[in-house]
């Protein structure tokens, strides 16, 4: 996957720098802050208060004169839960990239679901995504044919992404093709629901400016019970997920008019995706 060159680095704005500075620490574990203030075309303090950020999550550590990759950043919090159910979640992931043809504009939330999407993407030309996620925007930054649009303020620790005023204010800017979000828990009775009130609100903020909410929940999330609601079936368009929802979510989905996207088996299986009309 070809990536920012030199010049396009020079133009970035703190959100796709932040994501920049993850994937070069991929690439060696360890840069001065010089070498980064040079590469970017800014001063070692705005390099400085980058890694503040970025320490604050837990992905990057600072030490004497420069950044490094903390050892264990494969463990933390998002990356564990990138981990769980991804088989499942990858073939959501490729059901949801039907939805998106060329020219769309994506607001893509920070769920790990939206991170398989995100990459699954990755050879999809002139589009537009938008995102308050650090993660998702390293996966999307230096795509061909892909403009990056990076929610700022905040960063959330466990969610490596901004929650805040700063991001919900961003992205009510955008009238995006689709609004596409993961959710903590499904129900019948209370539709759409989340864990994290930061996390919540950010996603109800959304739901005004959007003109077709796709949702992606793998089936565990059937059986969850999340205390925070974010929307009702009412106002999702699409519902994308792995296996056959209970019975009292599908007659309520009926109800809403809102189509279920069914990913079935694994890559290599014979199986067909299919979609219900409800």
């Amino acid at each position: 996957m070809s990536r920012a060159n030199t010049k396009d680095m020079k133009q970035l704005s703190q959100g796709p720098r932040l994501a920049e500075i993850l994937r070069l620490l991929d690439e060696r574990a360890f840069w001065t802050v010089s070498e980064l203030a040079e590469r970017f075309d800014v001063s070692e303090e705005t390099i400085r208060r980058d890694a503040r950020q970025l320490e604050q999550s837990g992905v990057i550590q600072k030490v004497h004169g420069g950044l490094s990759a903390t050892s264990h950043k494969i463990e933390a919090p998002y990356r564990i839960r990138l981990r769980e159910n991804a088989a499942a979640k990858q073939r959501i992931a490729r059901k949801a990239a039907e939805l998106v043809t060329d020219g769309m504009t994506l607001l893509i939330d920070s769920g790990t679901s939206c991170h398989w999407l995100a990459r699954n993407l990755a050879a999809m030309r002139n589009l537009t995504i938008v995102t308050n996620s650090v993660e998702i925007a390293h996966e999307v930054l230096g795509n061909p044919g892909q403009r990056l649009l990076l929610a700022g303020g905040q960063i959330n620790p466990i969610h490596n992404a901004a929650f805040g005023p700063e991001a919900q204010a961003f992205c009510q800017r955008f009238a995006p093709d689709l609004t596409i979000l993961s959710m903590g828990a499904v129900d019948a009775a209370r539709g759409f629901l989340d864990f994290d009130p930061d996390e919540a609100a950010f996603k109800q903020s959304l739901l005004g400016h959007a003109r077709r909410v796709v949702v992606l929940a793998d089936h565990s999330k059937f059986a969850k019970s999340g205390f925070m609601q974010v929307t009702s079936f009412r106002e999702v368009q699409d519902l994308v997920t792995d296996e056959a929802p209970p019975t009292s979510v599908l007659e309520a989905a009926a109800q809403a008019e809102t189509r279920i996207h069914i990913a079935d088996g694994d890559a290599s299986s014979s199986k067909e995706s299919r979609t219900i009309l409800v």
